[in-house]
């Protein structure tokens, strides 16, 4: 299945990831879009793609590919911009007949979700996400072993993530919360998405802590109560993952017991673009319950050290 696909925001850290799977699925780069040119790793995947800087240009070439080749352009075109610029581009990947293929966060307001409804209704073409963690096998097996249970309380779960960044990472448009949603949709977003994926409908959201590097809160879903805390800040790595070198932690327990599913990551991407290329990818509405946690956190008023909040918050407040 020969399938032809453009991308937008091909020099960014995701973006190999998409070339790759492309690659994975048999399918063609024909032509990619990225302000920087620092885009060599294109060579390793599709060194015949047709590159530009200018968004101009890339929509000029769009145009003419479907121009030629009566009405059609490319099948997808994949989105690894900055998170504020997703809505935009998913938009033109519609109106150039394309269905769009969009990095997390698919946008950074729900009210973003209404309107690319109705231009896939205008379009006929339909938008895609990636939700990797929604085919990890370890967090399938996870919602199987939820959905099946007759347990009468909820789980009790924490969820721990540190993704340590250096002093780039403010001065970038990630720093930026009009432009990235802020830290807990920057990387937080697909957490969110696998919590309600597996344990069901969002009942409450509570922040307790939220600041440019770190955020903390406590979410209360249907069948668990979840106690969370997101930083990139290097110092809330536990020493004990720091003595083993590492600047990145990641944890998540359910009723004490540690969830394993660091492996099997590198290929969720081909694993998404299998689905999506199969008729079964996730779309816009899948996305919907993710997309207002972020929302509802990023506008939230942090309660401070009240209620059930996470044990990472004491000595931060």
């Amino acid at each position: 299945m020969n399938k032809t696909f453009a991308l937008i925001g091909a020099a960014g850290y995701i973006a190999p990831r998409h070339m790759k799977a492309i690659q994975d699925t048999g399918s063609t780069l024909i032509a990619a879009l990225d302000k920087n040119d620092s885009v060599g790793i294109i060579d390793s995947y599709f060194p015949d793609a047709d590159f530009f800087t200018e968004f101009e240009r890339f929509d000029r070439h769009i145009d003419k590919l479907r121009r030629e080749n009566g009405g059609k352009s490319v099948d997808f075109i994949s989105i690894c911009s900055p998170n504020y610029l997703h809505d935009s581009h998913m938009r033109f990947a519609l109106r150039s007949d394309a269905d769009a293929i969009c990095e997390k966060p698919l946008v950074l307001n729900p009210w973003n979700i209404d309107g690319l409804q109705d231009i896939e209704k205008d379009t006929g073409r339909k938008v895609n996400t990636i939700l990797q963690l929604r085919v990890h096998p370890s967090i399938i097996a996870l919602r199987d072993k939820v959905r099946s249970e007759n347990k009468r309380t909820k789980h009790e779960v924490d969820l721990t993530y540190i993704t340590s960044r250096g002093h780039w990472y403010l001065q970038s448009w990630k720093g930026d919360e009009r432009k990235s949603g802020g830290i807990a949709t920057n990387i937080g977003v697909h957490f969110y998405d696998m919590l309600h994926f597996i344990f069901g409908d969002l009942q409450e959201n509570v922040v307790h802590h939220s600041n440019e590097t770190m955020a903390a809160g406590y979410l209360e879903y249907e069948k668990a109560r979840v106690r969370w805390f997101l930083s990139v800040d290097f110092a809330f790595v536990p020493d004990s993952a720091k003595a083993q070198g590492q600047r990145t932690y990641r944890s998540i327990t359910v009723d004490g017991e540690e969830i394993e599913f660091s492996g099997g990551f590198t290929d969720l991407h081909t694993r998404s673009y299998e689905e999506i290329l199969a008729g079964r990818g996730f779309g816009l509405e899948e996305n919907r319950v993710a997309i207002e946690t972020v929302a509802d956190i990023r506008n939230a008023k942090p309660l401070g050290l009240r209620g059930d909040y996470h044990p990472f918050l004491k000595g931060v407040i």
